[in-house]
């Protein structure tokens, strides 16, 4: 049997990274069996259901690499798999389950099921209702004809049990006398989750249902629906939610849980894989660094951990620091360009490129965020006009600054050849010379050529800007201090 695998997620918000995980464990199983990932939308929600969000799901989807072979844009047998186009669908399967009895009109209103279960708590007995208050075929036809809108409901056997082997957490056991005669249609006519959900994946042929806990006692509900249509059940695999550091479900107290933001702020879809694939689950060796493919190779459902996940920042910010530093300086170069064009209003000149990709192996092993490499990297391309407020006062306003920038500008001058190690050993000369220490002597240049005390390192910084410029913008921030 093929393996057939999707991902569901309701356009009701951004993509969490939470339901980021749950697609990358989908996408990394139907690719380790050779089958199909499937990309629906959930769409029944339609007050809180937005084009935007959706645009945002398919966008970031794409922009980890998640490609779908089957579903949203794609195509597929099953018309555009948005379940807002299914709703005739699912009115034929609420019917049928009414008439082969596993469903039910049921006008019970919510006083009457709240005391259905203060009675049952009085009694020791389950709260879950069980039905006791269907009406009559004869009241049904009665109120329908006088205008009242029904619910349906699932007949959920009594007694009796659902038992499954979850992926995640094996053996499972649901008492139905813990299960609710669920709705499956409302009396809107429009269907629950529990129906769309459930007909959606019989329809499409699912065979493996990956997804968060929070659904795992939806499960029972869905296989009763399940075999209730006469098809076979999937199997189940639930993944643990994802725990902020604090030991609390991750939310926005946290920090950012849209996969959007990391995304702006810099991180690279490859360091975001590697990050979410390994929470909750271990590629095995004790590895921590691991491609995609190699990801894939080695996921078949098993070795994923029961325990709750914890989203680290400072740990993902780490990771994506590793992924930048691995880039070739093509590929570095590649992806700081549009930022750095986007940063000046303008696009680089063909010999600015070229000095990006002199400095990009300095740039990288600076830098943790895609999104910090303009700062580093302006000064190459626009002399400083102002200086950094806090660094100026530090590091100027000293005795030694104005003795440091002269000294440089003299030694400067007299090299033989401009390259950084001819540049190193003429600067650490001239501190010996002066008597001045690193901090005191490097730290003015560094402003002076750069405006700031943060860019890549000095030596290489002063090559790539060449003798003229740098002499330029030493001279221009010596004047500043006669």
């Amino acid at each position: 049997m093929s393996v057939r695998v999707r991902f569901a997620p309701s356009p009701t918000g951004y993509l969490h990274v939470g339901a980021a995980r749950t697609a990358l464990f989908n996408f990394m199983f139907a690719k380790h069996f050779a089958g199909t990932f499937i990309l629906r939308s959930d769409d029944t929600d339609e007050a809180r259901s937005t084009e935007e969000f959706q645009v945002d799901i398919l966008e970031h989807m794409r922009w980890l690499g998640l490609d779908w072979g089957e579903g949203l844009e794609v195509g597929g047998p099953h018309g555009t798999y948005r379940q807002s186009d299914r709703y005739e669908r699912y009115w034929a399967v609420a019917l049928s389950l009414v008439d082969s009895g596993h469903a039910y009109y049921s006008f019970a209103t919510a006083d009457q099921l709240e005391a259905f279960k203060q009675e049952a708590r009085a009694n020791g007995t389950s709260p879950a209702y069980d039905g006791t208050l269907e009406p009559e075929r004869a009241e049904v036809s009665r109120r329908m004809l006088d205008g009242d809108g029904p619910v349906i409901r699932f007949r959920v056997p009594r007694p009796g049990s659902t038992e499954f082997t979850d992926l995640v957490r094996d053996e499972m056991v649901f008492d139905h006398v813990q299960v609710d005669d669920f709705v499956i249609m409302r009396s809107n006519n429009t269907p629950t989750y529990h129906l769309a959900s459930t007909v959606d994946d019989v329809d499409f042929g699912i065979t493996h249902v990956i997804r968060g806990e929070d659904l795992l006692s939806s499960t029972p509900k869905h296989i009763l629906i399940t075999e209730a249509m006469g098809a076979e059940r999937a199997t189940y695999g639930h993944l643990s939610l994802l725990m902020g550091p604090d030991g609390k479900k991750l939310s926005k107290r946290h920090g950012d849980t849209a996969l959007s933001a990391y995304r702006e702020a810099g991180f690279l879809p490859d360091a975001m894989n590697n990050y979410l694939a390994l929470l909750g689950w271990s590629p095995g060796e004790d590895e921590t660094l691991v491609a995609l493919d190699d990801m894939i190779s080695r996921f078949d459902g098993t070795s994923i951990s029961r325990n709750p996940a914890v989203f680290d920042p400072v740990k993902l910010e780490w990771m994506n620091g590793v992924y930048i530093r691995e880039m070739s300086d093509d590929a570095f170069v590649a992806v700081a360009r549009p930022l750095i064009e986007a940063d000046l209003g303008r696009e680089l000149e063909v010999d600015e490129v070229s000095d990006l990709a002199a400095l990009a192996p300095a740039i990288k092993e600076r830098t943790k965020l895609l999104a910090e490499i303009p700062d580093q990297a302006r000064f190459l391309f626009v002399a400083p006009e102002t200086y950094d407020d806090k660094a100026w006062s530090k590091v100027m306003e000293t005795p030694e600054a104005p003795v440091a920038l002269g000294a440089a500008v003299e030694v400067l001058e007299s090299l033989a050849e401009w390259t950084t190690t001819a540049i190193d050993g003429a600067l650490r000369s001239m501190l010996e010379t002066n008597g001045l220490s690193a901090g005191k002597g490097f730290q003015p240049i560094r402003v002076a050529i750069s405006g700031s005390t943060v860019s890549p390192p000095l030596f290489e910084s002063i090559e790539v800007l060449g003798l003229d410029e740098t002499l330029k913008r030493i001279e221009r921030a010596r004047s500043l201090l006669l």
